[in-house]
Formats: structure tokens, C-alpha cells, sequence
């Protein structure tokens, strides 16, 4: 969780955090507190995704944005956020890699961990998925949940799919709600794309029951998915 003090705080993230205190709607910050049990009420001010955005796209390049993305971790939910919202501006690879990789392990739910995603990282799709590989192995449930998102929106479809791509997904041990909700989310959008690659690890029991169930259920919700492959999918389900 976040905890409140104690860090050297700089007059640009001073600056900051009071621009955020300014956009704060408390009853935003309520809503999103009852949606994110690993975040504790006060550290969330209330900031609106959309104002975030438009306030990362401000100042962006800025002394104070260099200065604040420096400065971790922060205390705030909405300044992870903005944090995220920074590196999607990001315009070259490696540097975005490594900022992704020293904010990774400071993500600590799982509506700052989708929210940031800088599209540079996918001009070089292999190396990518070196570090995602490796980010699937982490012991750290943000981590391990950011890997499979990346996978689920950028390797899913030709050229970029594989068989590994399924194989790395399906390791993916980690206990952790958000860590398997992720993993059914993948499995369910691979039965839409890659349905015969995919239908092994259903026919198999290759996944956890959980993660199985989960993945045919979003799978049979999907209006991709024709009437009769939904029939059968519902015969796969384990007790």
C-alpha cells in the first residue's frame, strides 16, 4: 500500500501534487477507493482519468514532469497515475522500457497498472517480449498482471502471435486475483483469435479451474463468438 510521509518531497512534486488536490472530486475518490482494496482511502485524492491525462499532456517534457518522475515513489494513487500518464509520451524505446521496468515495482492496484502503456514499446515487438518473459516470472503481482495485459493487447493477433505467447500465459502460477483475472482475460480473447491454438489448453485442463472457468465464461459473453462454439465452450466447464 501507500504509505503517507516520510519521503523527500521537491517543490516540482510539490507543485504537482497541489495541481492534483486541485482536480480532486471526492466522491471520484470514494468510487475508486471501493474498487481498490490494496490502496488505502487517503492516499487517494480523486482525480478523473481524463483530467489526469490532460494534465500529463501539459507538462510533459517539463523540469517539473523530469523532476517528478525522478522522485519515486510517490505517496498518492493519482500520482502513480500521472506517472503512468508521463511514460505514455515516451518517444524512444529503450528509454521507455527502462522507465516502465523502475515504475513497475512501485504499482500497487490494478487501475494504475492498465492505464499506462507507451505505444513506442511495440516498434520493437521481439526485445518487448524478452522483458515481458520476464516480467511474467516476477513475484510482484502488478508486474507479473502488466506482462499479460501487454501480451493480451499487442501479441495476440498475426504477425506477431506465437504458440509461445499461450505457453508463457499458461505458466503464469502466481495466486493472486488480479495476477489470474488477467490470465483468464488473455485466454478468453485467445479462444476469439487463435481458437485452435488456443482450445488445447481447455480440452487439456492445461489452466488452473479458476482461471479456466473465467476465461470460457468472458470467452461465451463475447458477441465474437458464434452460437455454436459458445454451446460447446460450455461443455468444457471444470467443477
Amino acid at each position: 500500500m501507500h504509505k503517507k510521509g516520510g519521503e523527500p518531497v521537491t517543490d516540482s512534486k510539490e507543485q504537482i501534487r497541489a495541481a492534483l488536490f486541485s482536480m480532486r472530486d471526492d466522491d471520484y475518490a470514494e468510487f475508486q477507493s471501493r474498487l481498490m482494496p490494496t490502496v488505502a482511502r487517503e492516499c487517494v485524492i480523486g482525480v478523473r482519468i481524463p483530467a489526469l491525462r490532460s494534465y500529463a499532456k501539459k507538462i510533459v517534457g517539463s523540469t517539473e514532469a523530469r523532476d517528478f518522475l525522478a522522485a519515486l515513489p510517490h505517496v498518492y494513487y493519482d500520482e502513480n497515475n500521472l506517472h503512468g500518464a508521463l511514460l505514455d509520451h515516451i518517444r524512444d524505446f529503450d528509454t521507455a522500457l527502462g522507465e516502465v521496468e523502475r515504475f513497475l515495482p512501485y504499482v500497487d492496484n490494478w487501475a494504475t497498472c492498465d492505464l499506462f502503456c507507451p505505444k513506442i514499446l511495440l516498434s520493437q515487438p521481439d526485445r518487448l517480449l524478452e522483458r515481458i518473459l520476464c516480467w511474467l516470472s516476477s513475484a510482484r503481482p502488478y508486474t507479473v498482471r502488466y506482462g499479460l495485459a501487454r501480451l493480451t493487447a499487442w501479441y495476440l493477433d498475426v504477425p506477431r502471435f506465437s504458440d509461445e505467447i499461450l505457453e508463457a500465459a499458461a505458466s503464469v502460477t502466481l495466486s493472486d486475483y488480479y495476477v489470474q483475472m488477467a490470465q483468464a482475460w488473455l485466454f478468453s480473447i485467445a479462444l476469439v483469435k487463435q481458437y485452435d491454438r488456443t482450445l488445447p489448453y481447455f480440452t487439456a485442463d492445461r489452466l488452473s479451474p479458476w482461471v479456466h472457468n473465467k476465461a470460457l465464461q468472458k470467452a461465451v459473453e463475447s458477441y465474437r463468438v458464434d452460437a455454436e462454439t459458445k454451446s460447446y465452450l460450455k461443455t468444457l466447464k471444470r467443477k
